[in-house]
């Protein structure tokens, strides 16, 4: 066990200690970044919209051709026994599959003999301290440069790795990616915009990571009646945004008041940031801690 990984993991059919835990060399997954993985947020040890998540990583092993080596109810079984052993009340759960491990390094799939890869583990859920929620955070536009199935939860994340990168040597949270003159995503996070009271949202295409933080602020947006366009956002709307804010599980609504070393509008954390800030606070105690 460490500070960030509870022990026991799950590899293969076993529950071990992380310690113990070790894959080939020639696993795809190491060769060839060949796989495929899902992050499930946990509150008050319960997984939260733990079927839309498990449909996502289906949807991501159909996508890359993988075949699920599970049923539904040893991926929840799986969850719900890292849950149950971790320390933390709340936590991230990581499941990871991979192609397997060949007897040489080819590109084409292995054999169907070979049998995937499966991995998870437990880590705690850590989300953004409260002086951060106060100044909120600096950011900065990279070309996106990835590939063009973005919407498939895959482990080859060296475009993410390295523009997220860029960002943090100078002294950045996030990287924001623009394709074709379009908004698209962060590295690790959706990207939403606020312009004259309205909310705007990048739409979910093969271009972007469908979010299931992204889900739930749509639909806190529709319940407060707050208006909402889900469309293309072009660069130079978002550099004239009033608001700007990174979401996902762990940085749950996030504002973003420096871009590229500019103010986003006065600087400051925006209203209706902070108003999505509260209702997701209270969705996540009147909702999430309870299913």
């Amino acid at each position: 066990m460490t500070p960030n990984v509870a022990d026991p993991v799950y590899l293969n059919g076993r529950y071990l200690p992380l310690a113990e835990a070790g894959v080939s060399p020639l696993d795809r997954g190491f060769l060839f970044g060949d796989g495929v993985y899902e992050v499930i947020p946990v509150y008050s040890r319960r997984p939260f919209r733990l079927d839309e998540h498990l449909q996502r990583l289906a949807a991501t092993l159909a996508g890359v051709r993988l075949a699920d080596p599970l049923l539904v109810d040893g991926w929840r079984d799986i969850v719900f026994r890292l849950i149950a052993a971790a320390p933390w009340e709340d936590q991230s759960i990581y499941l990871q599959v991979t192609r397997g491990v060949d007897d040489k390094r080819d590109h084409p799939f292995p054999p169907a003999s070979v049998s995937p890869t499966v991995f998870a583990f437990a880590s705690p859920l850590v989300t953004a301290p409260a002086e951060l929620r106060v100044t909120g955070v600096a950011a900065i536009t990279v070309p996106d440069l990835r590939w063009s199935r973005c919407d498939l939860k895959v482990i080859s994340l060296l475009a993410n790795v390295l523009a997220r990168q860029q960002a943090v040597d100078q002294g950045c949270a996030e990287a924001l990616l623009i394709r074709d003159g379009t908004l698209k995503e962060g590295t690790a996070s959706n990207i939403f915009v606020v312009k004259n009271g309205v909310l705007l949202a990048p739409p979910k295409t093969q271009l972007m990571l469908p979010g299931i933080t992204y889900d739930v602020i749509l639909e806190l947006a529709a319940a407060h009646h707050q208006a909402v366009a889900v469309r293309e956002i072009a660069e130079a709307e978002l550099r004239a945004a009033d608001e700007i804010w990174m979401a996902s599980s762990t940085k749950e609504v996030l504002a973003i008041t420096t871009l590229d070393g500019q103010a986003v509008g006065n600087g400051r954390p925006g209203p209706l940031g902070e108003r999505m800030w509260q209702w997701y606070q209270d969705f996540k105690t009147t909702v999430m801690r309870k299913t």
